[in-house]
């Protein structure tokens, strides 16, 4: 069978820090405080609550292997993680990929191998400077 992915565009904002040590987060939400130490990028134009029945099936697994890649100004960086049978994507503002196995209707991958404090800090600076980020999420089924 195919891998099956989904596309995330947001951009970046001056409060950007990506220091927290076990999940990093994408909102659609306008606006970003320093607070905000997971968050890599606002203006998200999709959330999980968007995406595709077959995806969110595909990622009901706690088999199933999720490979995050985030690409902004020139930097690209990987990230992996596993679905979950509680994986419900019902988010509608914000994606999360944890490193532990919490979920709620915004975590999009759990058991990841990165969080936002383990990025290569020129990603980050990038998204400081209101870099575009495009983040794709692919499941392998």
């Amino acid at each position: 069978m195919s891998d099956l992915s989904e596309t995330i565009r947001a951009r970046g904002h001056e409060h950007v820090s990506a220091e927290h040590k076990s999940t990093l987060e994408l909102t659609s939400d306008g606006w970003l405080t320093p607070a905000g130490d997971c968050i890599l990028a606002i203006e998200a134009d999709r959330t999980p609550a968007g995406f595709a029945d077959e995806f969110k099936q595909a990622c009901a697994h706690a088999d199933a292997r999720i490979q995050i890649t985030l690409e902004a100004d020139g930097h690209m960086e990987t990230i992996v993680g596993r679905g979950d049978p509680a994986l419900t994507f019902e988010g509608d503002r914000s994606a999360v990929v944890r490193t532990s196995d919490y979920v709620d209707d915004r975590t999009v991958a759990v058991g990841t191998d990165k969080a936002a404090a383990d990025l290569d800090r020129d990603l980050v600076a990038a998204l400081s400077n209101g870099a575009v980020l495009t983040a794709t999420l692919t499941v392998e089924r």
